[in-house]
């Protein structure tokens, strides 16, 4: 069986990383709002990564990898590939510390996060029908450019201070039930369950991803490598096709469950963040709140932790949340 102390981040990574995170970056809250709780039947936290100056958890990554960045890498530049929120996340941590920045996104992305990666000064090159196929020009792109590629799981700067967030969490709540944590490709899950397994093992860290882009949940429920041909689902934070080597092997050892949800749950899970805490949370950012309505019975008379990954929501979508 793996241990964390073969696992390419540990708990003592994340500790190492707190002081760097903070130095940029508040603590942002965990609330429990009374009306998610009547809602659901439970107490149920919600940790508020849509608090960032860039409105995602992604961020806390991005602070820690730029800043350990060599003299070489900070001169041949940054590259990643993103649907908004990692391209933000190195955008900021880039401006912060005068690192060229290029950002890769798929065509028709969400015009706010596009817009947002610029304001943060990085250059915006849009290819591709989905982050896939983004991912695939970044990685030609970083032969031909020779830069600093950063990809959006495969990096244990990025996991140890997406980990952060989680000694937050156990600071403020020191006995939760179970923490429901949204997956893309699982840079948050991960550093959510290397902390949780180390302050408390009882705590659940459960994952959660759409239907229609369940590549990742499916490759840990099976075993096996599994792709999609698609990824149908309209919250782009958690539209992937293939799972990431490193945040794999570490939620095959540490990750407790992994749940789906599907688009209207998503949809319907926004309109009540909106409604009952007058937070707006894009599709991924809503992910958590869906999946412990859906499975409310499951975790009756538990106390919850959600993580509102993020709130950059396209705001053409608005009207369609609040219709029904």
């Amino acid at each position: 069986m793996t241990t964390e102390t073969t696992l390419p981040v540990t708990y003592a990574d994340v500790l190492e990383a707190v002081p760097r995170v903070r130095a940029a970056l508040p603590s942002t809250p965990l609330f429990e709002w009374p009306g998610l709780s009547q809602r659901l039947g439970f107490r149920f936290f919600l940790k508020h990564e849509n608090h960032h100056p860039v409105g995602a958890f992604k961020v806390r990554g991005g602070v820690n990898l730029v800043s350990q960045l060599t003299d070489a890498e900070r001169h041949a530049g940054v590259l990643g590939c993103s649907t908004g929120n990692h391209g933000q996340s190195l955008a900021f941590a880039c401006q912060r510390f005068g690192v060229k920045c290029t950002i890769v996104v798929p065509m028709g992305n969400n015009p706010g996060k596009n817009t947002a990666i610029r304001r943060l000064g990085a250059e915006l090159i849009e290819h591709g029908r989905d982050f896939d196929e983004a991912r695939d020009h970044c990685e030609v792109l970083v032969r031909e450019r020779n830069s600093r590629y950063v990809h959006s799981a495969n990096e244990p700067h990025l996991i140890a201070g997406v980990g952060t967030m989680a000694v937050e969490v156990f600071n403020d709540l020191p006995e939760p039930d179970a923490i429901l944590v949204p997956i893309g490709l699982g840079s948050s899950v991960c550093g959510n369950a290397i902390v949780a397994k180390a302050i408390r093992p009882a705590t659940e860290v459960i994952g959660v991803q759409a239907e229609g882009a369940s590549a990742v949940v499916d490759s840990w429920r099976t075993g096996e490598w599994r792709t999609t041909e698609r990824a149908n689902t309209w919250a782009e934070g958690i539209a992937t096709r293939r799972p990431a080597e490193m945040t794999m092997a570490i939620m095959r050892a540490l990750m407790d469950d992994a749940l789906l949800v599907n688009d209207e749950e998503l949809r319907q899970a926004v309109r009540w963040l909106l409604e009952d805490t007058h937070n707006l949370a894009e599709g991924a950012g809503a992910a958590a709140l869906a999946a412990a309505w859906r499975y409310r019975s499951r975790f009756a008379g538990k106390t919850v932790v959600g993580v509102l990954s993020g709130g950059n929501l396209d705001l053409a979508r608005l009207p369609w949340i609040l219709a029904n």
